[in-house]
């Protein structure tokens, strides 16, 4: 007889009690109800307007429910499924989030480590599935989460991605109490207040990533002719078919291709990017025809005007293709969409084996900031994946890949969406 494998469930549940207690019984007894199962893993997000109170989390939680794996973190807003099963956003208030999944057949390993145990870049990969306790040969998924002023968080990334080159890695920046300035991490039973803390799982499960930037490409790409570490010195224009190919030999200074471009622009694009213009780099050597998504989205940071050169937010290599991009509140609901309507499409989510559950990492510069109206992202999320419980916090830097790379991000939104393979 063939094998019957039991599906994933996962719940969710949102409160906005002023009383800690009040909180954690109405998100515990909802998500409980939910769920209809005991819980392998629990995922909390709390508000910072709570952050006197983060030592009293766990041991609250304890008492009404065991679940044998825990994480969360606290964020400048929470992200959680309301009573009539829609997620909300609830930023600068006090609120709490719990998200309780059974998930069989998947292993989950939890851990904590601070910026002092982490190898140093030259160590073998060895050094880090050490450090994780977790063997790649088992192709784990990681959920991740920092403290704001954890220095290394690139360094990590970058030996994740070096020892677990085919997971995926997504997370965010914990945010910082604006009274006493403290961040909470939460793993197992314990509270802390630097390092990182992350979930690894693997066995019966996929963790596919959405990474929204927010941005649209304007102009043309360039390739970089000369540059030293993050300052563009020369670039070399493409012709209009973006063919690798079909280069013009035409070099100009950053700063005379934005004029170029600028030349182009609509008046709305212009005084737009007197404020929201971005640099693009792109991650694909090979790709022809780069398009919205195929670009890491990073800071000007500097303009020298004598000699046309401009400082971004990234490292550059010679032959690298970078274009400029712009960054607004329609750009970022159309790119969202465009994300989650291609997701949509690529999987079924009819399915028995559909998306169970999924967690948004969102910059506490997009809600009702950029948006001028609540719960933006998640509501589009809710259109396009409608049964799919969400949860999350607003991050001071969201952690997710482009293409096989793992990069810490501003202004954007990241999904992690669980689901059965």
């Amino acid at each position: 007889m063939p094998l019957v494998t039991q599906s994933m469930k996962w719940s969710g549940a949102i409160s906005t009690r002023p009383s800690l207690e009040g909180a954690v019984r109405e998100v515990v007894e909802k998500a409980r109800q939910q769920l209809q199962s005991s819980p392998d893993l629990g995922l909390v997000f709390i508000s910072s307007a709570f952050a006197s109170e983060y030592p009293r989390l766990l041991p609250l939680i304890r008492e009404q429910i065991a679940i044998p794996t825990l994480i969360g973190c606290s964020g400048g807003g929470v992200v959680g499924m309301t009573a009539e099963g829609k997620p909300s956003e609830i930023e600068d208030n006090s609120a709490l989030s719990l998200s309780l999944a059974c998930l069989p057949d998947v292993k989950l390993h939890s851990f904590h480590f601070s910026i002092d145990t982490l190898p140093d870049l030259d160590s073998p990969p060895e050094a880090w599935v050490d450090l994780v306790g977790v063997p790649p040969d088992i192709h784990p998924q990681f959920i991740l989460m920092t403290d704001p002023m954890y220095a290394g968080i690139n360094d990590l990334l970058q030996g994740l991605d070096f020892a677990y080159p085919d997971s995926v890695k997504v997370g965010g920046v914990a945010s910082i109490g604006s009274i006493n300035g403290s961040s909470g991490l939460f793993c197992g039973d314990r509270l802390y207040n630097e390092g990182i803390v992350g979930l690894a799982l693997s066995g019966n499960v996929v963790l596919d990533a959405i990474v929204a930037q927010g941005c649209r490409p304007i102009g043309r790409p360039y390739r970089v002719a000369e540059g030293e570490r993050n300052i563009l010195l020369k670039l070399e224009g493409q012709d209009d078919s973006n063919s690798l190919g079909s280069v013009s030999e035409t070099l100009r200074t950053p700063l005379e291709a934005l004029q170029e471009i600028f030349q182009d622009l609509s008046e709305e694009d212009r005084l737009l990017a007197q404020n929201s213009l971005f640099i693009g780099v792109a991650q694909s050597s090979f790709k022809q025809n780069l398009g919205q998504g195929d670009f890491l989205i990073r800071n000007l940071i500097g303009i020298d005007p004598r000699i046309g050169a401009i400082a971004i937010a990234e490292r550059v290599r010679l032959g690298q293709r970078i274009q400029f991009h712009l960054r607004d509140a329609q750009t970022s609901a159309e790119d969202l969409e465009m994300l989650l309507s291609s997701y949509q499409q690529q999987n079924n989510t009819g399915d028995s084996l559909a998306a169970a559950g999924a967690l948004i990492f969102s910059c506490a510069g997009r809600g009702k900031g950029l948006y001028n109206e609540p719960d933006f992202d998640s509501r589009l999320f809710h259109r396009y994946l409608k049964q799919v419980p969400l949860s999350g916090f607003f991050c001071n830097g969201e952690i997710g890949p482009i293409g096989n790379t793992t990069f810490l991000h501003g202004y954007t939104s990241v999904f992690g969406i669980c689901r059965q393979p």
